[in-house]
């Protein structure tokens, strides 16, 4: 009965097909800050790519003409892309990036010009690899593509529910969980290059949100064999299976590993809140602040940056992201507080200022967006032809 019930908890997770919701994920913000730039390409895909990458990060503005920096992108052969920055009549970056084809090429060299101009420190993370979840109407599948949703291939043609698809820091697997074989929620990994999908873990209960430690040795997963969901650790094979928090009748969800993978955050219940504990074993500690919100989950921690976690908090009525600093234990809601949709489900990208996540409408259409949470500033990303998209997970540079 208890695996019945966590089927339907999961099932009511999902969004229904996506309506004509333009404006869905879409929060625009200028700012003094913002750093103007022209954008052109050589051709018109590799123009409209480069200016759709531009105008998603929230340290630039895409201008016409007079800009600081002048960026110019040209096909220099199949999978080659030369970059060419400069800042009135200086020359600030001239290189030809390779890729794996002239788009991944366009968008690596989109990064170059990014670290070099952004003034900030920040890495590009224009060029990650995305994972998702399509909502097929009663088909919920894996798809893989770039961050701007080129390339898009759907990896699981079940005809079922699937969700929580995650990356191996390899770029090469994605471990998921899956109803279409036991119709009961089981882990699954799927090598990408051979198109082969394995079990991975099928324990009685529910078995869900896998997640890979940033070095690849270790998956942490939530697992209800032994009662309420409860947070776990394998090895990448699957085996040597641990269980990490303490048996209790609050309900555990969502891990995610520290950048040294020495910790493990995750949400819990009452609440739920925000808690850490040792990969070696150990106590929790709650780290999500007393009074900031009475409902704090999905927590991802930055690789770029160990002291910043975003999360989901409810806000005002509303789902919002926010971002937890370690170092000083305060939390602060990302500034789109009028924003009439949820947000949902972050994910950081590799700059530790920007995530990718689900905006979902009242009508429960879901869009996958770029968000700054610096500024607020939210860019649609997934096309409405594709319709709802959700649970993004992102790898770079592979």
């Amino acid at each position: 009965m208890k695996r019945i019930l966590a089927v339907f908890a999961i099932l009511a997770l999902f969004c229904a097909p996506l309506a004509a919701q333009t404006n869905l994920g879409q929060v625009e913000i200028v700012t003094d800050q913002a750093i103007k730039v022209r954008v052109t390409g050589s051709t018109t895909e590799l123009n409209n790519l480069a200016i759709q990458a531009f105008s998603s990060h929230g340290r630039y503005q895409v201008v016409a003409s007079g800009g600081s920096y002048d960026i110019k992108f040209t096909q220099a052969g199949a999978t080659q892309v030369r970059v060419e920055v400069s800042r009135g009549t200086s020359a600030v970056l001239d290189q030809t990036v390779s890729g794996s084809d002239t788009r991944n090429a366009l968008l690596r060299a989109a990064d170059l010009a990014v670290e070099k101009t952004n003034g900030l420190g920040l890495k590009g993370f224009f060029a990650a690899k995305l994972a998702f979840i399509q909502d097929m109407g009663k088909a919920k599948e894996v798809c893989t593509g770039d961050l701007f949703f080129g390339g898009v291939v759907r990896q699981t043609q079940d005809s079922n529910l699937a969700l929580f698809p995650r990356w191996a820091p390899d770029g090469n697997r994605l471990i998921y969980t899956s109803f279409y074989k036991s119709g009961f929620p089981d882990i699954y990994m799927i090598d990408l290059a051979s198109r082969r999908r394995d079990l991975f873990v099928h324990f009685k209960g529910t078995n869900q949100a896998a997640r890979f430690s940033p070095d690849g040795s270790r998956i942490a997963m939530v697992l209800s064999g032994e009662g309420n969901p409860e947070i776990y650790l394998s090895n990448a094979q699957g085996s040597n299976v641990t269980r990490r928090t303490p048996l209790s009748k609050e309900v555990k969800s969502s891990p995610s590993f520290s950048p040294n993978g020495a910790e493990l955050i995750y949400a819990s219940e009452p609440g739920p809140q925000l808690y850490i504990i040792p990969v070696a074993g150990g106590s929790p500690r709650r780290v999500s602040p007393s009074g900031f919100s009475t409902y704090c989950t999905e927590p991802d921690w930055s690789r770029a940056d160990p002291n910043k976690i975003v999360f989901t908090a409810r806000l005002g009525g509303s789902y919002r992201i926010a971002v937890l600093n370690l170092a000083t234990g305060q939390a602060k809601q990302v500034p789109m507080q009028n924003a009439p949709f949820d947000a949902k489900e972050p994910s950081w990208l590799a700059d530790g200022r920007h995530v990718i996540y689900t905006a979902m409408a009242k009508t429960g259409d879901c869009r996958l967006c770029i968000l700054d949470t610096e500024t607020g500033k939210s860019t649609p990303v997934s096309p409405l032809s594709l319709g709802s998209a959700k649970q993004a997970s992102v790898v770079y540079g592979r």
